[in-house]
């Protein structure tokens, strides 16, 4: 696609969103559940959960990051709620999504004037800035939407520039098509493969620099697929049963021709470790390895007064991974229950999985207790669970992703 026809497209897209509706608002509690939420909000200035070191570590240049941050604080526009700066309504300066999709623009302008991997690289910018200016990806988000199909259309143009081959497979499932992106740094012969996924709030099109710098280096192929109920897979609900996606396409890959299936791992962040585990459980005898970093994989999930406490923002995307209509605070807390693991009895009883396990969560971090990885490690004949101290978020993930693609190599030899 030339320039000025993506740019058209994003005039048709946005064109009738001067009054979108605010994504802090989009998902409706009962007046109970209201009023408890609006008991945690305490001192947050932001409605969204601010990731500046995964985004710079996922390729945001860190000067553009809080110059666009600041944009949107400093805006003088109507805000649906005044305490939080990212509620900016309506398409236009200020609001989250016109922000990051225009600093996104800039990007991919840049592309137009380069060629080959330097296009590619501006292009995979530019895809995950759209990204983020759909995050959280709430379901009813129009803007959401329409900064999705951006991100995707650039992922693919930056495809077509790149040296690096990446194909898009397609997964039959339930009468419909499980949409991955295959990424190859050879074609040789069939390459080991990692299946990757990320979490509720973020898409498969974030992971390029993960394939770049670290997979791609050990002539290993990257197979990205979304979550249930967000991108592509927005079709499906999230259930308990939060690894079905990962096990079809897990039964595809001899279908491909450029992976080894017989030298096959899955890794996932947040609840994409959620479903990365359980996959180990389920599949013993067709992967080789599991990673997962900070999985909610039992505490949170089975602690209703805890996940309660949780910003406005997880809850939100909570509710609608699982389309709930009207959310009623309680109910949602305890249906969480049933995503636990442990509760599952995956993580219970006397049955090991012969896959290797390594489970690693950041010091800290309540979603992912040091407890849960050295109880997921526990169930792998060879298990490892970590907790990284790191001084910082940023070299907390630079070190965790050397850890986890270190033991992907050593468990691909076997």
């Amino acid at each position: 696609m030339t320039q000025p026809e993506s740019e058209n497209l994003s005039v048709t897209l946005f064109k009738n969103n001067k009054q979108a509706l605010e994504t802090s608002g989009l998902v409706p509690y009962l007046p109970s559940s209201a009023e408890q939420i609006s008991s945690n909000i305490h001192d947050r200035r932001w409605y969204r959960e601010l990731r500046r070191p995964q985004w710079i570590w996922q390729g945001v240049e860190p000067v553009e990051l809080e110059l666009l941050l600041a944009r949107i604080a400093n805006s003088d526009k109507h805000r649906t709620r005044d305490e939080w700066l990212d509620t900016v309504s309506g398409y236009h300066s200020g609001n989250w999504a016109y922000e990051w999709i225009h600093a996104g623009m800039d990007h991919q302008k840049r592309a137009a004037d380069l060629k080959g991997d330097e296009a590619a690289e501006e292009l995979f910018k530019a895809s995950l800035y759209f990204s983020i200016a759909g995050y959280p990806h709430i379901k009813g988000d129009n803007l959401a939407t329409q900064a999705q199909v951006l991100a995707n259309q650039a992922y693919e143009m930056a495809a077509k520039e790149s040296s690096h081959r990446v194909e898009k497979i397609l997964v039959p499932y339930q009468g419909r098509k499980i949409t991955c992106y295959l990424h190859l740094p050879s074609t040789e012969k069939p390459l080991p493969v990692v299946i990757v996924s990320g979490g509720m709030d973020s898409l498969q099109t974030d992971m390029w620099r993960l394939y770049r710098d670290f997979l791609a280096p050990n002539n290993i192929a990257m197979l990205t697929l979304d979550m249930p109920s967000i991108g592509h897979s927005s079709h499906w609900p999230l259930t308990e049963d939060s690894s079905c996606l990962h096990q079809a396409v897990l039964n595809h890959l001899p279908n491909i021709p450029w992976v080894d299936r017989f030298h096959a791992a899955v890794m996932g962040f947040r609840f994409g470790g959620n479903a990365a585990l359980r996959l180990s459980f389920l599949e013993p005898s067709r992967l080789k390895a599991c990673v997962a970093l900070g999985a909610p994989i039992h505490s949170i999930l089975s602690d209703s007064a805890s996940l309660k406490k949780m910003p406005k923002m997880y809850l939100d995307v909570l509710a609608s991974r699982l389309v709930k209509q009207v959310v009623d605070i309680n109910s949602l807390t305890s249906q969480m229950q049933a995503w636990s693991l442990k509760n599952q009895g995956f993580l219970s009883g006397g049955r090991k999985t012969p896959v290797s396990i390594l489970s690693i969560g950041l010091q800290g971090d309540p979603v992912s207790p040091k407890s849960d990885n050295k109880l997921a490690s526990l169930f792998s004949q060879y298990g490892k669970g970590i907790e990284l101290k790191s001084k910082t978020l940023h070299s907390g993930y630079e070190e965790a992703l050397n850890q986890m693609i270190e033991w992907i190599k050593e468990e691909m030899k076997q």
